[in-house]
């Protein structure tokens, strides 16, 4: 993986438009097994009481890859809040549950009451975020006191070494402006009115068959190519599908990082923004 250079000036990312792109795609390229997402369900339930049910917010579902794991782990109900409405849409057709509902609304503008929910999910969603003071505040509204917020996400510093990353060299230094650091992170929550319970670094297997991998890969459910030219995804892809029909991809494990805060008490002193 290409070192970014820590002179180079930071890069402005565009926003993602995930009504535009990505949303026909995303369910199938970005699946994950049944186990994958069982472990996830296991981490979080070691980090939460033990009563059931316990209400849920995925914040950014998406198409709803973990919203139902939730529902089924947790008891619900379970709020799947996603701005994109082609993402929820897909959602409500491919990840349906009878303990999850999928709302529009985005993180700064939750459509929840004051205090409804004891946990809340965010699964590589945050640094869409465009105003994440905000979100973190709104956040906080939602929250109850001692409710526990999961936050996995890439973070600056600690960019995984992904199977795929060589052959899209500068997609590391996108990722390195796309994500924030795990201080910066914890920066905007703890001011929000959070602790930062656990910092949670962890290592995920490769998990399944290397040509399936390759074929997901190729619908291109992944944010990072949207910053990247055509040419750039076409060399790579075609010296992937050379490696591939050589057998000389190599299998490796990466990084699948997660934070988990707090909700202090409200009366609380909250860092004004």
């Amino acid at each position: 993986m290409a070192t970014p250079d820590p002179q180079a000036p930071a890069q402005t990312l565009k926003p993602v438009d995930y009504d535009r792109v990505q949303h026909g795609a995303y369910a199938k390229g970005r699946a994950l097994p049944a186990e994958a997402i069982q472990r996830y369900m296991d981490l979080f339930a070691q980090r939460l009481p033990a009563r059931r049910p316990l209400t849920f917010v995925d914040l950014g579902s998406g198409t709803g890859r973990f919203t139902p794991g939730l529902a089924e782990a947790f008891g619900g109900p379970v709020y799947g809040v996603e701005p994109a409405g082609a993402m929820r849409r897909a959602a409500e057709t491919g990840a349906a549950h009878p303990r999850v509902s999928y709302l529009a609304g985005e993180a700064a503008a939750i459509p929840l009451p004051d205090a409804s929910a004891d946990a809340m999910l965010m699964f590589l969603s945050f640094h869409h975020f465009p105003d994440k003071p905000a979100a973190a505040r709104e956040i906080a509204r939602i929250i109850k006191p001692g409710g526990r917020v999961f936050l996995r996400s890439g973070f600056k510093g600690r960019i995984p070494d992904h199977w795929w990353r060589s052959y899209f060299p500068r997609s590391g230094e996108i990722e390195e402006a796309m994500f924030p650091s795990i201080a910066e992170a914890c920066a905007v929550f703890e001011a929000a009115g959070f602790a930062t319970a656990e910092i949670v670094p962890l290592v995920v297997p490769f998990e399944g068959d290397i040509a399936e991998a390759v074929a997901r890969l190729r619908l291109r459910a992944t944010s990072v190519f949207e910053h990247m030219t055509e040419a750039e995804l076409d060399q790579g892809f075609a010296r992937l599908d050379a490696d591939l029909a050589a057998g000389t991809i190599e299998e490796k494990p990466t990084l699948g990082d997660f934070i988990v805060f707090e909700r202090l008490a409200h009366d609380t002193e909250i860092t004004p923004a």
